[in-house]
Order: C-alpha cells, then structure tokens, then sequence
C-alpha cells in the first residue's frame, strides 16, 4: 500500500551526509525541495545532485545560509543552481550526459534518497517520471529510499520511466503545475540559421534538436520535410506540429521506428498534455538515447546543437564563460559522435555570430578558462547567420579561412590578421 504522509514527513527519511537525487527537465519535485530546506537547521552535510533541471527560481536550497547543510553538485548546471556553484558554494561535474547514469551504477556517486515528482498511477498502479527519464531512471535504480511527490498535473510518458507506487517509500500527493517555458520565437538571424541548416537536412532523417530560438526555427522550416524521425535528448513543443501533420513519422527509423524518442521534455503546458497517456511517444534513460552507437545505427542523424564560443580551428565552448561555469557538457558530444557514424549523418554548431553585447563568438583564441566540448576534431558543420563552413577533412589554415567567412563582418579584419600571425604562408596561399 502507498505510504502517503505530507512532505515534512516524507523527507524525515533524510539523514545527515546522505546524497540526495533530485528529478530535473522541468518537473523538479518543488515541495519536497521546499519541505528538505526547511530542515537545514537539523541536516549536516546532505550532497544534493541535480541534472537538467529548469526552476521557477533558485533553489531554496542554494542560499548561503544552508552551505553547511545542504550543498548542490549539478551534473549539467542550469538556472536554479547556478548562482550557488559560482559563489563556490556549490559544484558540477563534467561529463558526457550520456555517460552520467554509470557514475551512480558504478557506485561513484553512491544515492542514498531519490525525490521523484511522477504522475498518478495508472490502472496496474505504475506511476509515470513524466518528463524527465535522463537522470532519474539510474538514480531511482541505485538508490536506498525513493521519495515522490504524486501530481496530478505531471503527463502519463510511456518508457523506462515507470515505477510502481508500492516501491514509493513516501508519497506527497500535490497538484503543482510543472515549470512553462515560453516558446522562443526565432528572431531574424536565429531564422537564417535554421534556414541554411534546414536546406542541409534530407527527407527521412532522424533529428536530435536542442532547445531555443534557432533549433525552433529549423522546426518550422520543415514542414515540407516527409519522413523524418526522432530521436533525441530533449523533446519540446517545436516538434508536436511536425508530428501531427505526420512529417516526423518515424517510419525510417531503425531504433524504435515508429515511435518519437526522448530522455526528457520541456515546454509549455500544450506539449505536456501532447505527451499525456501517447503511446507514439516513448520517454527513455538518457543512457540509452544518448549511446552513441545506439544513435549511429539510425539514418541520417541531423545532429544540431548550439555553442558559446568557437575559436579558428573549430574548437567548441558549450559549458562555460570564460571560467565561470555555465552549463555543461550535456548530449552534445554524444550526439555528435553518433551522427558522424550514421550513414549519411550530419552534425551542426549552430551559433550567432555576436553575443547579445557585439562581441564575436568566433574567436583567434577561446577566452582564457573556456571549455572544450566538442574537440576540433569532431567539428562538421558551423552555422551562423553569415553562412556555413564546413570544418571536416579542413586543415586549420582552411578552417580558419572558413569560419573567418562567417563571422561578423566587424571582427573579420581581427581574425584574418590573428590567422596570418598564427598560420602565416599556409593561411595567406587560400585563395
């Protein structure tokens, strides 16, 4: 029988220096966050881990007041700890996203407590994560004690997702709204962007697409598309109208084919009811959707993800500003790896060309501090609004060359003269 109790009873089950999971995406399980912070005068040295997960605002647990109670390690950071890790009052832990579940399997990060916000249970008693398989599958798998809160409001997702409310070691039973994200409505450059990288991509590709204005603008500049497929990391409501005008089908598909493939979902209140008890949707552990060799097995993987920055030789800074952390490694790398090995894949960095303040993206160098995500030599396609280059098989004078064309037009004066100073001869013979 469900153990259902109210959330200050619930995280009673938490002890001094356990190593605590929360659920991310968009359903971070908010009042058995809440009911824990206000046990902070009692706790001593609690870790508690985060991946994905988009807040409504910081996480309660985050103010300095709780450091020594409750400390946040993020596994890809994101706006509800990010204040705290760069604070140093917090930490992450690089990683591929796919590889992240090992590090709980393996016992590197040995859990003690999941909290889980899940679905009702259906007729059998199985109670659905919603939108937010990733992490949470390993973690619920290797923990001690699950703890969840039963909302109403969270979608029924089919998958591996699933966990009977008898397995439930405390159930809060809520009716809380999961976090809306505003839809990003691409602006004029994010549209050119997504133009070039739609005019790239071939009937019956498998997509794997980020979240953002310029991954909705290659959504909407699809729609004459037929027979694509998806299988990605991150689903969001960009890709719910392609689904019902039947251009993603998923009918060339070798892994799952016929079924749409996530580890996780966010968006609006619209793409959650979408999800809702659909059995053409299928939620899995980020383990899965992000083994790259799983990924290489479909067609034509169209590979699209976004940077920070970029330097001459195609270095690529997803995860940091400088040294200030602001992201993560994510599924970039695995995703990139894997449409590289798909037969007739392709993979895009896709990227203004300035940053909100005019500065470049494309640089003679990455800022001091910046992290490689994806290595230079894993760079295919980068995109801005300027154009395309096309980095493989390139020599770093050619690649120069290439992504010199796509910059700024302000900055291209800059980068020719710190190519000539680096590449001399070899830069100055490309016509």
């Amino acid at each position: 029988m469900a153990n259902f109790v109210t959330a200050d009873e619930a995280v009673k089950l938490v002890k001094s220096f356990d190593k605590i999971y929360l659920q991310g995406s968009t359903s971070i399980p908010e009042v058995l966050v809440e009911a824990l912070t206000r046990r902070a005068g009692e706790l001593k040295g609690v870790e508690v881990y985060s991946g994905f997960a988009v807040g409504a605002k910081e996480a309660p647990y985050c103010k300095s007041e709780y450091k020594e109670s409750l400390y946040p390690i993020s596994l890809f950071i994101a706006n509800s700890v990010r204040g705290a890790i760069n604070r140093g009052e917090g930490q992450c832990i690089p990683g591929f996203l796919g590889e992240i579940p090992a590090l709980f399997r393996d016992g590197l990060i040995p859990l003690d407590v999941t909290f889980l916000n899940v679905s009702r249970p259906n007729a059998e008693g199985y109670c659905s994560y919603g939108v937010s398989a990733d992490l949470a599958v390993s973690a619920v798998e290797c923990s001690k004690i699950v703890i969840a809160q039963v909302n109403k409001q969270m979608p029924f997702s089919y998958g591996d997702a699933l966990i009977h409310i008898d397995q439930l070691a405390a159930c809060v039973e809520v009716d809380e709204p999961l976090v809306a994200l505003p839809i990003a409505v691409p602006d004029e450059k994010d549209s050119k962007i997504g133009g070039y990288i739609a005019e790239q991509i071939p009937d019956g590709a498998t997509l794997q697409i980020g979240v953002g204005g310029i991954p909705n603008a290659v959504l909407s500049a699809l729609t004459n598309h037929k027979n694509l497929g998806l299988h990605t990391e991150a689903m969001t409501d960009g890709v719910v109208p392609l689904i019902q005008s039947g251009v993603i089908n998923n009918s060339q598909k070798v892994i799952m084919p016929g079924k749409s493939v996530a580890s996780l979902a966010l968006g609006s209140e619209r793409l959650y009811k979408f999800m809702d008890y659909n059995e053409d949707v299928i939620i899995k552990d980020v383990a899965w959707t992000n083994y790259p060799f799983r990924i290489s097995q479909n067609p034509k993987v169209m590979a699209i993800n976004s940077a920070l920055e970029i330097d001459l030789t195609g270095q690529i800074c997803a995860d940091s500003i400088g040294t200030r952390m602001f992201s993560g490694v994510g599924g970039q790398h695995d995703f990139m790896y894997g449409g590289s090995l798909s037969e007739g894949g392709k993979t895009f960095i896709a990227l203004t060309s300035t940053t909100n303040k005019g500065q470049s993206k494309i640089k003679p160098v990455l800022t001091p501090g910046a992290g490689v995500v994806t290595t230079r030599a894993q760079a295919q396609y980068i995109v801005t609004e300027h154009g395309i280059a096309y980095l493989r098989g390139k020599d770093l004078a050619q690649r120069a060359k290439a992504l010199i064309a796509i910059a700024d037009p302000s900055a291209r004066e800059e980068l020719e003269r710190a190519a000539c100073e680096r590449f001399g001869y070899s830069f100055l013979r490309i016509k």
